[in-house]
This record gives structure tokens, sequence and C-alpha cells, in this order.
């Protein structure tokens, strides 16, 4: 059972931290921040709501504003180099509805965690969205929310986050062709938080950001520069994820400086990490390419897709649901996208469909390490890099030409270190932590840290 914070004489919990009243203004808009932040970077409301919208679920994160910038401080110091990620004083996850279960709400508070049916209305992330802010009102917590970051997948050519304004969501719109599954969603997200919060300030972190390091051999399509408005180049995702799993990595491993990071989901991708900094990765100009996943087929050779639609008789919105949303493991096991089933059903088509996504993942895995010129560590993380150990066991059994060696044991029981001694590659399980990168990201964007930090 979660013991929620005390309540306040004014209606607001968490007594460390207190609420002035907001009085609504003109300007008081989601993409007009100055309603609840103050000139000085102090909140008039003290909460900050993290809000990452996936294809299945809806994650939410309730901070403190103060934590949020404290955290942004504590990034500039060079003592503290990863900077630490702040806590969430709730960490809320909802389970969309899908054919094998009804929607579920995730709570976790510290090291408590409850988990419940939401009402029948919740269909989609918008409604999903509703039913948190539901059950934040109903515990004090949503008339304190003044801030709120988005997760958005897909930045083009934005190196940063940045404040959500009119100009911005055009342009965040016009990228939605390129990653279907994700960016509606996002977005939607937005104009909920607008109905819901009307004075709260709102700002978008890109999940393509952390890749605008790559260099030009790992960014560059070997196609005419001028075929598309947009400037092209393989701008690559899970970014988010990449940035808090190096950070992490630089905090408990400094010495393990070129590593591989493995983001295996329902969507999944690798990135090359050095010294924090991404040096390639597998996804590309959109969130198909790469690796197989659970419904996106991943790269193909772009003759086929021709090939489909001149002689095939496929138009691009037929191809466009079959790539995305009928393909990857979906398709080479002719049953499920999810890996949890495929493991647990002896059949040869589900065996097969977690070869090759295992192989595929070692192929990317191999290439990645000439990006970084040689691995200290292979890095993983997402529901099956956390996980599924059979699916890392499979892919570490074609990791012997990099000198893996794997501890079955550790391997077995999901410790954090499962790589055995003598091994030229740490092995390891690093949870991600998306929400904390948004708080802190979002902390900084509206002026929550002082300018002289």
């Amino acid at each position: 059972m979660i013991r929620y914070p005390p309540r306040e004489a004014n209606g607001h919990p968490h007594g460390a931290v207190r609420a002035s009243q907001h009085t609504a203004s003109p300007h008081d808009s989601p993409l007009d921040p100055r309603g609840a932040i103050r000139q000085t970077g102090r909140m008039q409301r003290p909460y900050l709501l993290t809000v990452n919208a996936g294809s299945s679920s809806l994650r939410c994160g309730l901070f403190t504003a103060s934590d949020a910038a404290a955290a942004a401080l504590r990034q500039d110091d060079p003592n503290t180099p990863t900077g630490e990620l702040p806590e969430p004083i709730f960490g809320l996850h909802v389970e969309l509805p899908s054919t094998r279960r009804a929607a579920r709400l995730h709570v976790t508070a510290g090291e408590a965690k409850y988990s419940g049916s939401t009402s029948r209305g919740v269909v989609d992330q918008e409604t999903a969205l509703a039913e948190i802010f539901a059950w934040l009102a109903e515990r004090g917590f949503r008339s304190g929310i003044g801030a709120v970051g988005h997760r958005i997948v897909h930045g083009g050519t934005h190196a940063a986050p940045a404040l959500i304004t009119p100009a911005l969501l055009r342009t965040l719109e016009s990228l939605a062709p390129l990653a279907p599954l994700h960016q509606p969603n996002d977005l939607a997200a937005v104009h909920a938080v607008h109905r819901q919060l009307p004075g709260a300030g709102q700002v978008a972190c890109f999940d393509t950001a952390f890749h605008r390091s790559l260099p030009p051999r790992a960014h560059r399509l070997a196609v005419p520069v001028d075929i598309a408005d947009l400037p092209l180049r393989r701008f690559g995702f899970h970014g988010l994820s990449y940035e808090a799993i190096a950070g992490e990595m630089l905090r408990i491993a400094p010495a393990e400086r070129r590593i591989i990071a493995a983001h295996l989901g329902n969507g999944a991708s690798l990135c090359a990490i050095d010294t924090g900094q991404s040096v390639d990765t597998t996804m590309g100009v959109t969130p198909l390419d790469g690796l197989p996943m659970g419904t996106r087929s991943g790269a193909l050779d772009p003759g086929l897709v021709l090939w489909l639609q001149r002689e095939g008789g496929h138009s691009p919105e037929r191809l466009a649901e079959l790539l995305w949303r009928k393909s990857g493991l979906l398709a080479l096991s002719g049953t499920s996208a999810d890996m949890r089933i495929l493991l647990d059903t002896d059949t040869g088509a589900a065996r097969e469909a977690v070869e090759v996504f295992c192989y595929r993942v070692a192929q990317g895995m191999a290439a990645m390490a000439i990006a970084l010129g040689g691995v200290d560590a292979i890095a993983f993380s997402g529901g099956m890099g956390e996980r599924a150990h059979p699916v890392r066991a499979g892919i570490a059994e074609h990791l012997g030409v990099l000198g893996v060696k794997l501890d079955p044991i550790a391997n077995a029981t999901n410790r954090p270190v499962f790589s055995r001694p003598g091994s030229a590659v740490k092995l390891r399980i690093v949870p991600t932590d998306e929400e904390a990168i948004i708080a802190r990201h979002t902390a900084r964007t509206l002026g929550l840290v002082p300018d002289q930090a």
C-alpha cells in the first residue's frame, strides 16, 4: 500500500513544497509559460509533470520543480559530470487495453508499488492522460502542476529541448509521417495538457536530439541532398533513453568509455556511445529503420518496397500499414509481436522469430563496435533488455568475436553485471529513466535554473 504524503492546510501534499496562489492572466497558455513561472525562475506552482506517450502505453512522472532544477544544476557541476537525476514523487504508467488485457494503471512511489484497473473509458493515450489527471486531482496534486515536459519522438533538426510554441507545433506536425506510431500521440498529449492545465508551460524533449553528435560518416545518406524540403540525414531515436544510460554509465563505470547501448522493447535500437556522446545508431530517418521490432520491419532492401508498389499493387498507405504495424516479430512468428509470448511458445515459427531477432541485434552490435573502435561494455535496457534473459543469452551467443563471455547464472537472475570474469566486454543491465531526463531538461528550458548556474 502506498503511503501518500500528508496534505497541508492549503490542500497541497508533500510538506516540503508549498504552492502559492496563481491567478489566471491573458498570457496563460501551454505555449507561453509566463502564467506559471516568475521571471526569477521560481515556480508559482511547485510540481513538474513529464509525459511519455508510447505506441501502447503512457508513462508520466510527477516531480517537484525544485528537485528537477537542482538536478539540472548538478549536471553543470564539474565534480558530478553526469548530474544526478531527480526522483519523482510518483511514477504513473497506464497500459492501454489490448486483446490480451484490459487497461491497467501502475503507480510507484519510491519502493512502493500499486497496480489496479482503470476506468472503462481508457482506450488511447488521451483518455489515459485524463485518467492520470483525475488520479492526481483526487490527491491534491493536479492544481499544483506548473510545468510539463513531453517526450517528442521526432524533432527533425532540433538539437536541444524547446519551449512549445504554435510554430514549433506546426513543425512537429509536419514530421508526423516520419513517425506515425508515435508523433500523433505525442502531439495529442500536448493538446490534452493544454485543456487540462491551460496555464502550464510545456517543453518538447526530442528523442532525436541526442544523436546530433553523429559524425557525417554516420548520418549522411547516399541519396541526392535536394530530394526533400527537410534536410535528410539519419536522425536516430530513443535518444532520451540513451542519454539516461550514458549518464548512468559515466556515474557507475567511468572507465568503460566505449559503450553499446541496447534499448530493446516493442521498439528496439542500438547506439554506439563514446564518452557520453552518440557516434552511431541503428535507426535512421524514421523509427522504422534498423532492428526488426514488435510490428516494425526494421531495415529492408528499398528495392523490395519499390517492387511491392509497382508489381504488387500496394499503395503507399497499404505499405505503411504493412511495414509499421504488420511486420517484425509479428510477421516472423505469424502469431504475436510480444517477445514474452514467443519465448513461451514451443513452435518452430516462434523459435525462429526469436533467433532472427537475436542474430540481427548481434549484427548491429558488431557494426556499433566498428563505430567505437572497440567496446568496453554493452548496456541492456528496455523491457526485453532488462528482463528477457533468454534474449540476452541469444544475442551474446553471437558475440564471441568481440570477446564476450556470458555468465549463465548471473544472466538468468538478471544481475546488474552478467559477464564472466575475463570477458573482454562487460555485460550490464542498465535501467533507463526517460522521465527523469525529461524533468531535468524541462526545468532548464523553463528557466527554473538560475541564470548564474
